[in-house]
């Protein structure tokens, strides 16, 4: 079921937003060579403590994760495409990071993803994450009342397929409100014109997944979270919290 979100409860969820944003922000200014991911995640708890909000990634567990997810964000190095564990390794000049952070304020919850470099960047790197940020933002163009899911799911996986990159079957953005996954889905690709129609108070997780080699093939590692590309490409991930409003789509991830 998908609940539609009031104009006050859209700028409650805003609130929430802020908070991811400022986080994700302390993570990007903390990543350095020889910063640890477990540094990076405290930069977030950081965040997150003095704001008076709490993760709702901590702790959580779907249904087909062994362990309760362990952090307050997902970090992501180089080949690993999403739901990295932020462990002792130490940032390496080159480094392709990917973080994702959510936040619960007031009983709403904001969900965001960015990626970038660490020291020297690979060109290829920041074509990647060039376009990962332009398919969002083609996504969030596609969130007006009258389109579909579809509308939204043709146009980021236009812009991945047109650059050469691949789409990791299964994996989208999804509804956001009380809880981080609510409905609907958004898949990353698919057919204009087609799921759901977009009503305005809808607040949807609108968030790419690149694969740099063009294959959309992924394996879990034995810690039962962390995705990686097969064929050792590099990956890319980029996310905001959107409502869908009469005025146009509005960012609630937005710094």
């Amino acid at each position: 079921m998908v609940e539609l979100k009031t104009n006050r409860e859209i700028d409650e969820m805003r609130a929430a937003g802020r908070v991811v944003a400022r986080a994700l922000a302390a993570v990007r200014k903390a990543a350095e060579v020889g910063v640890s991911l477990r540094e990076l995640d405290s930069a977030a708890r950081t965040v997150l403590r003095g704001a008076g909000a709490s993760s709702p990634f901590l702790g959580y567990r779907p249904q087909f994760a062994p362990v309760p997810f362990p952090a307050v964000v997902c970090a992501s190095v180089n080949d690993a495409i999403v739901h990295g564990i932020p462990d002792d390794y130490r940032l390496r000049d080159g480094d392709l990071v990917s973080i994702d952070c959510g936040a619960e304020l007031g009983g709403w919850v904001g969900d965001a993803a960015v990626s970038f470099t660490v020291g020297r960047p690979r060109p290829a790197d920041l074509r990647l994450i060039e376009t990962a940020e332009a398919a969002l933002a083609a996504g969030i163009a596609a969130a007006v009342p009258g389109n579909r899911i579809g509308d939204i799911a043709h146009a980021v996986g236009t812009v991945c397929r047109t650059a050469g990159y691949g789409i990791p079957d299964g994996f989208g953005g999804h509804g956001v409100g009380r809880t981080m996954h609510e409905d609907p889905g958004v898949p990353n690709e698919g057919p204009p014109g087609r799921g759901m129609k977009l009503r305005p108070g809808m607040v949807l997780a609108i968030e790419p997944m690149l694969i740099a080699g063009g294959t959309d093939d992924y394996a879990c590692d034995a810690d039962g979270w962390t995705l990686r590309t097969v064929d050792g490409s590099r990956a890319a991930h980029a996310e905001h919290t959107v409502a869908v409003t009469a005025d146009g789509p509005r960012i609630l991830t937005a710094r």
